[in-house]
């Protein structure tokens, strides 16, 4: 009990100072903490429900009107995680692992590349675009325990040129929709640990709360640089648990 309350301040501060759903981090803390994969991702997938939404509202009241993509993109997230239980079925616990480590590598080349700040004014993108980005997003993601973010945040930024500070608060709305999506899938396949997954997704509001408000006084280079910190963190956690 102790050990989850901890491991969820812990994911919710990361969750709201990065704008992740938190899997990233909670994930490869269960696996070294005895758990397997599969029971890692659903007790990750309820944390993220609550940091998430919890997250959200906090970032809404600096960032009015941002999310006006993001209802396209969430809605394209929670059907690509209702896939959960199906890719679940389909792929063992070492492919989701090693899956993970190559989103992770990918997603560092592209935010090493991106600016902290684009001068670009952000691009239209249709609702079509957009859907499909979270729809794929959204499958892998659920799959591998993480709410997209991690996955999303170097689209939104290298891509589509949005200001990361922006990208990240983005993709926290849209991990609500991805990680009710993946909750659901999982409940209704009998794979879901409910009680595990509350502990720490209570827990991680605190953490929540507070890493919103470092996030908010950092500035955009070393907010870069604190993305990549955490992202070889978490890539090093994972080759060593895997290799």
């Amino acid at each position: 009990m102790t050990e989850l309350i901890i491991f969820g301040i812990i994911t919710g501060f990361v969750s709201g100072f990065f704008g992740l759903g938190g899997g990233m981090v909670l994930v490869p803390m269960l696996v070294t903490a005895g758990y397997v994969m599969k029971e890692a991702i659903a007790i990750s997938i309820v944390q993220m429900v609550f940091s998430s939404i919890y997250g959200s509202f906090l970032n809404s009241k600096k960032t009015s009107g941002l999310f006006k993509d993001g209802f396209v993109l969430g809605l394209g997230g929670f059907v690509g995680g209702l896939q959960n239980s199906f890719v679940h079925s389909m792929v063992s616990n070492e492919f989701l692992q090693y899956l993970f480590i190559l989103i992770i590598i990918l997603s560092i080349i592209k935010i090493f590349i991106s600016p902290a700040e684009s001068k670009e004014d952000v691009k239209k993108h249709s609702k079509f675009v957009l859907f499909i980005v979270g729809f794929i997003v959204g499958v892998i993601a659920m799959s591998i325990g993480v709410g997209g973010a991690v996955m999303l945040i170097p689209i939104l930024v290298g891509f589509m040129k949005y200001h990361i500070k922006i990208a990240t608060s983005l993709s926290l709305f849209f991990v609500i929709f991805s990680s009710v999506a993946g909750f659901i899938s999982l409940s209704a396949s009998g794979e879901m640990l409910l009680s595990q997954g509350l502990n720490v997704g209570f827990a991680s509001l605190i953490g929540v709360y507070f890493g919103i408000k470092t996030k908010n006084v950092t500035p955009s280079v070393s907010y870069k640089q604190s993305i990549l910190i955490l992202n070889f963190l978490i890539l090093g956690t994972m080759l060593y648990k895997t290799i």
